[in-house]
């Protein structure tokens, strides 16, 4: 490890959503989400990221023809000074019956403990969408439901599924994510049927419930195969939708009931029932 690493912090008025996307196609790396924006962190220099940004921003305001604030800040930082403010940073969190904490941390009795070491992929149970999911696993998946977690991030999501007794499989595009789901899961003692770095559509199963915590554009392109694959009467959990982009989900899913909208925040998880 070197003593030093770069730093760049990203902050922006509005569209968090779709510099999130950006930068999820064009880093090698993961990336912290805050509340206004973004962290990259790298050895690697990260100037030619940081003039990305800046040009995907610009495009973005001309396309959109609206003004964003976009500040960036590119520093140089200790590295035994991020490993220590992240770890105090993810504290457990109690979400209905489950209890999430960091590995460096303790379960809780009479609660389903889950221990996540988000590295860096996302889910820890402390962003809304995450939080909402939860509460939807919670509800509505029963023991020995088939599940799948599409962009399963951390795996969060199908380990709160397999500890209520589920069988669950899960995919994600970012093999860094599919790792870090596979260490998460031998962590809680549970295991994945079959987890693939790829998409939904890659597989042949039909579920009782989808759960696909992503962003809203994505939940409209690959709204066929989330119908696909799930079973007639079953349950699709739907999150990482903006309220403002509710509506436009729902268009791509008419042929669902909808049963269910958990809302926190400026975020809303939506449950649909598959018709």
């Amino acid at each position: 490890m070197q003593e030093l690493y770069n730093q760049l912090a990203v902050r922006v008025s509005s569209h968090h959503d779709l510099f999130s996307d950006f930068l999820n196609d064009i880093l090698p790396i993961g990336f912290e989400e805050t509340d206004d924006g973004f962290i990259i962190r790298s050895e690697d220099e990260l100037e030619t990221i940081k003039w990305g940004v800046e040009q995907f921003g610009e495009a973005l305001q001309k396309a959109l023809k609206q003004p964003i604030d976009i500040e960036i800040v590119l520093t140089k930082e200790k590295n035994s000074d991020w490993v220590k403010e992240y770890q105090e940073g993810v504290t457990p969190v109690e979400i209905d019956q489950f209890y999430i904490y960091p590995t460096w941390e303790e379960p809780k009795n009479g609660k389903v403990n889950i221990a996540i070491d988000p590295a860096l992929a996302f889910g820890t149970g402390h962003h809304p969408t995450t939080a909402t999911c939860l509460k939807a696993v919670a509800k509505y998946v029963k023991e020995a439901d088939e599940v799948i977690d599409v962009g399963c991030g951390s795996g969060i999501l199908s380990i709160a599924a397999m500890k209520l007794g589920a069988v669950a499989d899960a995919c994600d595009t970012d093999p860094i994510s599919v790792e870090n789901s596979k260490i998460n899961a031998t962590e809680n003692s549970v295991e994945y049927r079959n987890i693939w770095e790829g998409s939904a559509s890659a597989g042949n199963t039909k579920y009782d419930v989808t759960i696909a915590n992503i962003v809203a554009d994505v939940l409209t392109y690959i709204a066929n195969d989330l119908k696909k694959i799930t079973k007639s009467g079953g349950i699709m959990v739907l999150s990482g939708i903006l309220d403002k982009y509710e509506n436009k989900v729902l268009k791509f899913y008419q042929d669902c009931e909808l049963i269910e909208r958990i809302p926190q925040d400026e975020w809303v998880t939506l449950i649909l029932k598959r018709g």
